[in-house]
């Protein structure tokens, strides 16, 4: 005997019910991931008057494992950090483990931006891009106009 699915019983709610009932609510993993299955790090973008700030939470790293490229205002996050440990026992026994984590993140940056001053920094598992924005872009404080 087979299952067969029917979508009347619900004809004002398909969607809701077909997604709802679909889902595979135990299987985390394809959430947050990149296409090379590791975890892609949450990012913070903060605009200012004067300029737009990244925040990318990236712990357990160190600023040589990043790469950050500006081509064509696309500006390009990513890094690759491979990790090999080998544990060898008297005897028989010896274990070898690999770890490769990689992400790529990829912004377009607005007209605005000033994409030859942009400044970055690693610190306490968090790195922040400063890309300040031209001066023509900033906003002028409110002069009134004096009628004559």
């Amino acid at each position: 005997m087979s299952l067969i699915k029917r979508d009347d019983f619900f004809p004002n709610l398909p969607s809701f019910f077909n997604d709802f009932f679909n889902r595979d609510w135990m299987d985390w993993s394809n959430q947050n991931y990149s296409l090379t299955n590791t975890t892609l790090p949450s990012v913070n973008i903060r605009e200012s008057e004067a300029a737009f700030d990244v925040e990318l939470a990236a712990p357990g790293m160190v600023k040589e494992d990043f790469k950050i490229e500006l081509n064509h205002n696309v500006l390009t996050i990513s890094s690759e950090k491979k990790n090999e440990k080998e544990t060898k026992e008297e005897g028989k026994y010896t274990r070898r483990e690999f770890s490769y984590q990689s992400f790529s993140r990829s912004f377009t940056l607005p007209n605005v931006a000033d994409s030859e001053n942009i400044e970055a920094k690693y610190e306490k598992g968090i790195l922040t891009i400063h890309i300040p924005k031209r001066e023509e872009a900033k906003t002028n404080p409110i002069r009134v106009i004096e009628i004559k």
